[in-house]
């Protein structure tokens, strides 16, 4: 009987959403922001991507948002209404379109760990067409001014900076504790700054940021890292949760306020 209740409560672990996931589906479903879901080509796919407006008067800077390992979920859309509420357009596109066992993305999947290593399965030269889809749509946009931007988390901070690598209309990229790219032939090909949001309690990915660096000082570009002493891998959600440590919730606001900062100056 112990060793039953052991496993379900395994499994809910598995499939239950984080704690700040909860606070982001409220978020959503009050928001006065229009939201709407598109399915943007990218060649002979279809990637079902979110998009917030924002409620300004300008034509204004459109931000792709690339989404942790986890897949597009509620804390994701809730980063792009946030993005809006600041004045940006952001659209969030569903990497593992057509992927769900009924020909769907994330919701599809049994739970975070068939989500994680669907997202790890995901051919490179397929995410980075699917990336190049929503840059093209949001430039095109009549509410754009035509400058768009790329952001990621966690798998997908790693992946904002290698789609620096392979696009040159993005205007920048935020790498929220992602890992760079580590020859300088990839490095060559970047023609945008990068910026770099970094959780001092995360060796893993802090060990690759002096090779980025030496690398993109080495080509002559801009990578501006910071370094968030305290925090976690993951704080701009671990930030918001409850019960969230001083560490992460410093990092976050900090971080946001820096990324709206630098959104300003584009």
């Amino acid at each position: 009987m112990i060793r039953s209740l052991f496993f379900i409560f395994a499994a809910l672990l598995i499939v239950s959403p984080a704690p700040a996931q909860e606070g982001a589906k409220a978020r959503l479903d009050k928001s006065p922001r229009h939201q709407e879901w598109v399915k943007v080509k990218a060649g002979a796919r279809e990637v079902e991507s979110f998009v917030v407006f924002p409620e300004v008067k300008e034509k204004a800077t459109g931000v792709v948002l690339i989404h942790e390992i986890f897949g597009l979920t509620d804390w994701v859309r809730s980063v792009a209404d946030q993005l809006a509420e600041a004045g940006y357009i952001a659209i969030a596109p569903e990497l593992l379109s057509g992927t769900g066992p009924k020909g769907g993305g994330t919701s599809e999947f049994s739970g975070r760990n068939a989500v994680m290593k669907a997202i790890r399965d995901l051919p490179p030269e397929q995410v980075t067409a699917d990336l190049n889809a929503p840059v093209d749509y949001a430039a095109k946009l009549p509410a754009c001014n035509g400058n768009v931007v790329v952001a990621g988390f966690c798998w997908g901070g790693g992946q904002a900076f290698r789609f620096a690598t392979n696009n040159k209309s993005i205007k920048a990229a935020f790498v929220f504790y992602g890992t760079g790219p580590q020859s300088a032939e990839e490095i060559a090909r970047i023609e945008c700054p990068i910026y770099g949001f970094y959780g001092g309690n995360d060796a893993r990915v802090n060990a690759t940021i002096p090779k980025s660096t030496e690398l993109m000082k080495d080509a002559g570009k801009t990578y501006e890292p910071v370094t968030y002493e305290g925090a976690g891998h993951g704080f701009m959600r671990e930030g918001e949760a409850p019960g969230a440590n001083d560490a992460n919730k410093k990092a976050r606001e900090e971080a946001w306020v820096r990324w709206k900062e630098v959104l300003k100056k584009i």
